[in-house]
């Protein structure tokens, strides 16, 4: 029939289209196979070999003495090529290194890891990651001890790949000065000096193998990394620590939002220390932000500007200290607006120096008033002749821009001027504020703030950055004469005499200023002090800036950046002998009428005599206890009789420490009066005499 014939031709040509089919694809097959094997075989080897950078080792950072401050620890994670190692070797280290794998990560048992490596050498697969946590380069070191690892990566095929990653070794010590470096943005000097620290990465020929992990291939196709070069800074990591543990103790005392200090070198103007702390929601304190220089640190500084101020009128009048200004009852009217003093009833006739260490506002604008009144652009020229205007250009990225408000500003009107100059109408960072008293220290010598000293490589100083002098000379010798002379009678009678030491003299001026929020003046104080010591001969300068203590007894500059400007010069004093070199210098002038009284063990005060460079005779018994009697032309050292067993030892003119011991080992019950940081003046049982039954003294330090 027709239609049988139609499906029967449908049916052969079919047939005839499959045979055809196979017979391309066959010969396809064998072509690729066979003709074009090699081509597309390598083809695909070349799309599973990549370039992939390998990471220049980071430069470290050191303080001024060489102590490690950054640096680039390597971590590492575990690979194994499981191919590598012989039958023998593979089957009599198995076990015993799936125990310590278990036993090292703690997170799957011993045959977990060893089916997981079995399993991959049968599948002949040439890298298998052990585990992703990253170990230490002494975990290394111990995992290179293990069975099949011990022999290394071409015998038992370990593979250790390696990571740098950043470390602090004194943790939150100055540790946003040292600051961070990241990809897209970063702070301080890991930031600011990243291409010195990053060095050249490198880079080596890897293969995608089996799980998408790749492997190294031959290390004779790597290109090395160039490591990064090191930075001396100028920090002192000793009183970076002392500066920023008072700073702490003050903030959370007070709860304040805010604070930062700076310690200045004088002469070459390096920073030994700046700690910067913000309060956190907790109530607790970080160091988040940089004040000293930041954008966030540029504020109305206060009294502390009153310094400019007066250098301005000195050099433009040549007014002696003793000119009288009548104050009054301590307010004057400045067109519409009135300007007071912090005393009540005002100061009424003072001299010019007393308007400074009294800090008078009154005082100060009146005088600013009459001299630069119909002139007040003469007045910003002074100002920006001191550099106030404008940034320092610190190393450190993001340094804040200075404002002042001129006689060309709309803004500018009949009480800009007496405002200004009492630290009004402007902001400036802690760090610029620093850099004007350093200068008055350094006889009138400007030099830039610095933080970095040296680049270094290996075979060297790569660049060494000098003291920069921004202006040699700020005014006349007899203008910083007379502002030393104000800043030394601030702290002798003015608003800082509370932190007057006895040993060394300091100079400085303490600041409050109102906060402006939402364009208004608010219950709110920045207080600050800013000063040097020692002021005969000064060696550091500091400032200390405290934003919104909390407490009416904390509102002024006096009540808290002060104290914390006596605390670190006190430490410092204490760490720092250079520092307090003047003080061997006056012994004679301080202590011809009067003697220096020390009591207890030999050898501890033979340390400190000799730490203080102070002569002090042999003593023949370290372990003895001794009178010493300190005079300007000789030290006379007598043996203490203390006393027998059943009597009472003689403990007077001793610090608490030693009397107690004394006393405690003979089972005596103290009870103490006074300071416990003074020497015993009083005891109630007579030196020598029968210790009674109840064993109890009290004992009187003064």
């Amino acid at each position: 029939m027709p239609f049988i014939k139609d499906i029967l031709l449908r049916a052969r040509i079919i047939l005839l289209s499959i045979v055809v089919f196979m017979m391309v694809v066959t010969w396809k097959i064998t072509s690729l196979q066979f003709t074009e094997g090699d081509k597309w075989r390598n083809c695909a080897k070349v799309t599973q070999l990549e370039y992939r950078p390998i990471l220049a080792s980071r430069g470290n950072i050191y303080d001024h003495g060489g102590s490690l401050l950054a640096t680039s620890l390597p971590f590492y994670t575990v690979a194994l090529d499981p191919t590598v190692s012989s039958d023998q070797l593979f089957e009599e280290g198995i076990d015993l290194l799936s125990t310590h794998l278990s036993d090292f990560y703690q997170d799957f048992p011993a045959n977990h890891y060893k089916e997981k490596i079995i399993c991959a050498r049968k599948k002949n697969k040439k890298y298998l990651m052990i585990n992703s946590r990253y170990i230490t380069h002494e975990e290394r070191k111990k995992m290179r001890q293990w069975p099949i690892f011990a022999k290394g990566k071409f015998k038992g095929g370990v593979i250790f790949e390696e990571q740098y990653k950043r470390y602090n070794p004194f943790r939150e010590l100055a540790q946003r000065t040292i600051g961070a470096h990241r990809q897209t943005h970063g702070f301080g000097i890991e930031y600011s000096f990243n291409n010195a620290l990053k060095g050249v990465d490198g880079q080596a020929l890897y293969q995608k193998v089996v799980g998408g992990n790749w492997k190294q291939v031959q290390e004779n196709t790597m290109i090395r990394p160039i490591h990064g070069y090191d930075l001396e800074t100028t920090l002192d990591i000793n009183l970076q620590d002392v500066t920023q543990s008072s700073l702490l103790a003050v903030l959370e005392e007070t709860s304040a939002q805010n604070g930062c200090a700076i310690v200045m070198e004088v002469a070459t103007g390096e920073i030994k220390a700046m700690a910067n702390f913000a309060r956190t929601p907790s109530g607790k304190y970080s160091e988040s932000y940089n004040y000293a220089i930041g954008n966030q640190g540029v504020v109305e500084p206060g009294s502390i500007f009153k310094l400019a101020s007066m250098l301005a009128l000195l050099e433009e009048t040549q007014w002696p200290l003793d000119k009288s200004i009548d104050t009054g009852n301590g307010m004057v009217k400045f067109y519409n607006r009135y300007m007071r003093d912090v005393k009540k009833g005002g100061y009424g006739l003072l001299t010019l120096q007393e308007v400074f260490e009294k800090s008078s506002n009154v005082g100060l604008s009146m005088a600013i008033h009459e001299v630069f009144g119909d002139h007040p652009q003469k007045f910003i020229d002074y100002i920006e002749s001191l550099c106030l205007h404008k940034p320092l250009g610190i190393e450190l990225v993001g340094e804040g821009k200075p404002y002042i408000i001129t006689p060309k500003s709309k803004m500018w009107n009949g009480i800009t001027l007496p405002w200004l100059c009492v630290g009004y109408n402007l902001q400036i960072t802690p760090l610029q504020m620093l850099t004007l008293y350093n200068a008055v220290a350094n006889n009138g010598k400007m030099v830039k703030p610095m933080l970095v000293k040296n680049i270094k490589s290996a075979s060297g100083i790569v660049k060494h950055f000098p003291t920069l002098v921004l202006k040699e000379k700020i005014c006349s010798d007899t203008t910083i004469g007379k502002l030393k002379a104000m800043l030394e009678g601030t702290v002798e009678r003015g608003t800082a005499r509370r932190i007057k030491s006895g040993f060394y003299k300091v100079a400085g001026k303490t600041g409050t200023s109102q906060k402006l929020v939402n364009g208004k003046y608010s219950d709110n104080h920045l207080t600050s002090f800013v000063g040097y010591f020692p002021a005969e001969q000064p060696r550091y300068s500091c400032i200390i800036v405290v934003d919104s203590p909390e407490g009416e007894e904390y509102r002024y500059g006096a009540d808290v950046p002060a104290p914390i400007f006596k605390d670190i010069v006190d430490r410092i004093a204490g760490k720092d002998l250079e520092a307090i070199a003047p003080i061997n210098g006056c012994v004679s002038k301080q202590f011809s009428t009067k003697k220096l009284l020390n009591v207890g063990n030999a050898h501890e005060l033979c340390f400190l005599y000799a730490s203080l460079h102070l002569p002090l005779p042999k003593i023949l018994n370290e372990d003895a206890w001794i009178d010493v009697q300190f005079h300007p032309t000789e030290t006379v050292a007598q043996p203490r009789k203390l006393a027998s067993q059943q009597k009472v030892p003689n403990i007077l003119g001793m610090k608490l420490r030693d009397a107690l011991c004394l006393l405690e080992q003979d089972g005596f019950e103290v009870s103490i009066e006074g300071t416990i940081h003074g020497s015993v003046s009083k005891q109630s049982l007579i030196p020598f005499s029968m210790i009674p039954a109840d064993r109890k003294i009290s004992i009187t330090l003064k």
